[in-house]
């Protein structure tokens, strides 16, 4: 099952790709809002987002502009019929492909499923913006150039890149990590941690989870 969202205030037609979609074993969540969206993209490890172009708050193509800072999740635009220019700036802006409403559920789902192959077929790369993760060869780079981890450190980071949306608790990461170093224990986790975040600047994607321990976001 790929868990798929959905960022249009269209509810009626949120409602209805969403229950089309589960006939094939896709998952949809709606958001009405960008705010509302993109606080969804932060936590909950989507596999591909469709985008409007109209939207309140922001326009789609600002917000496509937004997420692919730090995310490389596939996006599908929706744009209204005859707008060339919104589709040629969408893909310009890392939009993977478009739509133009009014459209058939059928062929969304073969778009979506044809991006969702794509992506299988990548080679297993963990992308976020210019931070790619390669679990296949153990190497992590960002800007095309290779970092130097430690093993607890590249641990670490594929960790969190596999399960993007996703707290994991110190006891969870030092669970992970045993047999590394046998003498890893609670506070060497938050060390880490901070040592794996100066070697991923610019950008901030680990983030605190006050009281809780640590995630990777994807979509900020």
């Amino acid at each position: 099952m790929h868990k798929i969202l959905m960022i249009d205030d269209d509810e009626r037609l949120c409602q209805l790709v969403g229950e089309y979609l589960q006939r094939y074993g896709h998952q949809l969540d709606c958001a009405p809002l960008p705010s509302r969206g993109r606080a969804l993209l932060a936590g909950n490890g989507y596999d591909l987002l469709i985008l409007d172009v109209m939207l309140p708050e922001m326009d789609g193509l600002s917000l496509c502009r937004e997420i692919r800072k730090t995310s490389d999740i596939p996006i599908i635009m929706l744009t209204a019929r005859g707008e060339v220019m919104d589709r040629v700036v969408g893909l310009e802006l890392g939009a993977d492909d478009y739509l133009a409403k009014p459209f058939e559920p059928r062929e969304l789902l073969a778009r979506l499923q044809n991006i969702l192959r794509r992506a299988q077929r990548s080679g297993g790369k963990l992308c976020y913006g210019s931070l790619t993760v390669e679990p296949d060869r153990r190497r992590a780079l960002l800007a095309d150039q290779e970092l130097n981890l430690s093993t607890m450190e590249y641990q670490l980071l594929e960790l969190l890149a596999k399960h993007p949306g996703k707290t994991f608790t110190r006891d969870e990461i030092l669970n992970q990590l045993k047999g590394i170093d046998a003498d890893i224990y609670t506070r060497s986790v938050d060390i880490l941690v901070s040592r794996l975040r100066q070697k991923l600047e610019p950008l901030d994607l680990i983030k605190t989870v006050r009281g809780s321990g640590y995630v990777l976001v994807g979509g900020e």
